[in-house]
């Protein structure tokens, strides 16, 4: 690789109607928390992912936030959620002023584990006039929030099926999912919520942004007013409690629009690169890359690769020297409940998160990666791994 070349992680791809949709913006004085482009993003995303509602967001962790609330999260609830994810995940829940309580994932999707669930469920907690409750806290459990993680569905159905049997609301983190596909099914759209997040590394960006999808008809409206100050009434400033300024602007959503219509060609450009990966990287010996489920369909946002110990004896020392030589891998998140703002929290039985996280890498894989950089990137990684 050229000296100074950078090939980096996840960059937007702009090549559509982005500049056409925002100067309509300018050009009509639409540009802040109203408009026709925040109207027609929301409905895109609806009928993509076949609910009737979508309400956009500032970003993805005001979607999670929202739909935690109006899914009916409680101060004190405790919501289960994979250990392997972003903050914002357990974020929301804490926003909520609830305690996240930390579960394993499993090793085919890197999703939570239902098994897990169900045992946890079984042994810890009982149902006491129609609430879950936690024995050795006191606190209900209201809710289990799934994530579709880097991309690739959770095996949704395993979840919901424990959620019938304990009465908890799902709500599903998609923010990484857009385009997946779970036993035929658009990712996202199962629970009584799903978050989204178009942040400009995702693979459809609005330079930020979020949204909450839902087939509610009374979430969706909770979660509309929530993200507009709980204003009650058209005219006079008539607030119902206190809200949130979470509304996406005008100019986000002419993005958005505009990133939405080459969402086909996007996952086309993602699948291409992580089948490069695999077919270059996945023969090797102490090199293990991951591949979607015979159920799923992977929008391969973040391709990622396990290496074994004999390879690559420390993986944060690999990942600080490829990125020193211009080449943006990242190791995988960084379980929570190993963090600070978790220290106490309830966890149980984590196994696999903590292996994947110690043998994980992600490589660049923005939608316009070109041939050459995948080669780039692939040879800088053969060359740091030990001989096999």
């Amino acid at each position: 690789m050229s000296e100074g070349r950078v090939i980096p992680n996840a960059v937007p791809h702009l090549a559509g109607n982005e500049w056409k949709y925002v100067k309509e913006c300018l050009d009509t004085n639409w540009v802040s928390s109203a408009g026709p482009f925040v109207e027609r993003f929301e409905r895109d995303v609806a009928d993509y992912l076949g609910v009737p509602h979508a309400v956009a967001t500032m970003n993805g962790s005001a979607a999670l936030h929202l739909a935690l609330r109006a899914a009916g999260v409680q101060p004190e609830d405790e919501v289960v959620v994979p250990t392997l994810t972003f903050i914002a995940t357990a974020g929301g829940v804490v926003q909520c002023g609830a305690h996240p309580v930390f579960l394993d994932s499993e090793p085919v999707s890197w999703g939570l584990d239902a098994q897990k669930l169900a045992d946890f469920l079984t042994r810890e907690c009982e149902v006491r006039q129609g609430r879950v409750v936690d024995r050795a806290t006191g606190r209900r459990v209201s809710a289990v929030m799934p994530v579709h993680l880097y991309g690739h569905p959770c095996d949704v159905d395993a979840v919901l099926e424990v959620c019938r049997r304990w009465p908890l609301a799902v709500v599903e983190d998609a923010a990484e999912s857009l385009g997946a596909l779970y036993r035929g099914r658009r990712a996202g759209a199962d629970g009584v919520a799903g978050c989204l997040s178009f942040n400009g590394n995702k693979i459809v960006t609005a330079g930020g942004g979020g949204m909450v999808v839902t087939r509610d008809e009374r979430l969706a409206a909770r979660v509309r007013a929530l993200s507009s100050q709980a204003r009650s009434d058209a005219l006079e400033w008539i607030h119902d409690e206190v809200g949130f300024n979470y509304r996406l602007t005008n100019l986000q959503a002419a993005v958005g629009a505009a990133q939405l219509e080459q969402l086909e060609d996007f996952l086309e450009r993602k699948r291409r690169t992580a089948l490069h990966y695999q077919q270059a990287l996945g023969g090797l010996d102490g090199v293990t890359t991951f591949r979607e489920a015979s159920w799923a369909r992977s929008n391969y946002w973040m391709p990622a690769l396990l290496l074994d110990r004999r390879r690559c004896p420390d993986v944060r020392a690999l990942v600080r020297d490829l990125n020193a030589r211009g080449i943006q891998v990242r190791p995988v998140w960084h379980p929570l409940h190993r963090q600070a703002p978790f220290r106490g929290a309830r966890v149980d039985r984590i196994e696999v998160a903590d292996r994947l996280w110690d043998r994980g890498v992600l490589l660049p894989c923005s939608v316009g990666i070109t041939v050459d950089e995948r080669e780039a990137v692939i040879d800088a990684l053969l060359a740091s791994l030990a001989p096999a």
